[in-house]
């Protein structure tokens, strides 16, 4: 265990303690000057927050602990679902007072962002309407292949070129993965040719997208009104119909006052997953939800085109069960880095 863990630990299990008291309470021995430095380090993180001043500071996990702390991932996935200690049920408190309290991201994770963004703006001006055209259309099918891939669609990426191009199924696959496929893309052309449609984001708006995604799918329609269970977990998502609407509702007021847009897009993307508002295809709404805040800002879609599906879901399931963003927020970090470098 790394010193910031074993810091991180005993402020778990002793709360309101001094920077010396740390210093003699960890088993790694290091001097209070280096011991101040690391907790001035946590802090910025967010991981710890100080109250008191001079010798009558104290410190302790932070509210937003959860969110932000390392967790190794394999290691965590080592233990089998019945062995992982979690959150079980789902937590009103991210959307009431964690989320609407924090900036999701670090100061230098912006600059990165924003930078990214500045890049792929500089490359628009570059390029003629067709060609950015041509660009989003591949991006469209590279988002489609694997958004349904991370659903368990089996069509390849060319497989999926050739049925959104020229509506060429492919053989031995199914009608329901090629109709999964052809909505995605209707779904994002839908949000391409209407940018500011979900802008305000609304229940009803999400929804609409849903609809577009599921069309002739045996996949009921609007907010759930029975229990669903998530594969790969013991969380349990609300149940009850009203609750999941005052989420769902609650998750659009978040997104409609964070200024930040890449905040704006993390939060579609976990919380819509998180809240589970519908019987199936909650996570590929989600991702259409959130590329469509970005186009409505003008900023870069994303595809995820290279990111793992067992890493995605593992990343999602994490914070399912912990209401930890680390990984996931990595995840579309790369993604977006991916997609301003390889369509723009």
């Amino acid at each position: 265990m790394n010193i910031d863990n074993l810091v991180l630990e005993f402020l778990k299990q002793n709360p309101q303690s001094s920077s010396d008291e740390i210093r003699q309470g960890i088993s790694e021995k290091k001097s209070i000057a280096t011991i101040k430095r690391l907790l001035s380090k946590l802090i910025a993180k967010k991981l710890i927050v100080s109250t008191g001043k001079g010798k009558a500071t104290r410190y302790k996990l932070s509210p937003y602990f959860n969110l932000f702390h390392e967790i190794d991932i394999e290691e965590y996935y080592n233990k089998e679902i019945d062995e992982r200690t979690i959150i079980e049920n789902f937590n009103f408190s991210l959307i009431r007072n964690i989320f609407p309290d924090t900036e999701l991201f670090t100061s230098n994770e912006i600059e990165k962002l924003e930078n990214l963004q500045k890049e792929f703006q500089r490359n628009l001006l570059e390029l003629s309407e067709f060609e950015i055209k041509k660009e989003l259309e591949r991006l469209a099918i590279d988002l489609s292949w694997k958004s349904s891939q991370i659903e368990g669609n089996t069509y390849s990426l060319l497989e999926t070129e050739r049925l959104l191009k020229e509506k060429e199924t492919a053989a031995g696959k199914s009608k329901e993965e090629a109709i999964m496929l052809l909505n995605h893309k209707e779904a994002f052309d839908f949000i391409i040719k209407n940018p500011d449609y979900l802008f305000p984001l609304s229940v009803s708006k999400i929804e609409d997208i849903h609809s577009i995604l599921t069309k002739e799918l045996a996949v009921d329609r609007n907010i759930r009104k029975r229990r669903v269970g998530i594969s790969g977990t013991n969380y349990r998502p609300v149940d009850n119909e009203f609750q999941i609407k005052e989420a769902l509702s609650l998750t659009c007021d978040l997104i409609n006052k964070k200024e930040n847009i890449f905040e704006q897009a993390l939060l579609a993307l976990i919380l819509i997953s998180y809240i589970q508002p519908f019987v199936d295809g909650n996570k590929r709404t989600a991702r259409i939800v959130s590329n469509a805040l970005l186009i409505n800002h003008k900023y870069c879609p994303i595809s995820y085109r290279t990111v793992d599906s067992v890493d995605y879901k593992k990343a999602m399931l994490l914070f399912y069960e912990q209401n930890n963003i680390t990984s996931f927020k990595e995840i579309f970090m790369e993604q977006y880095e991916f997609a301003v470098k390889t369509y723009f």
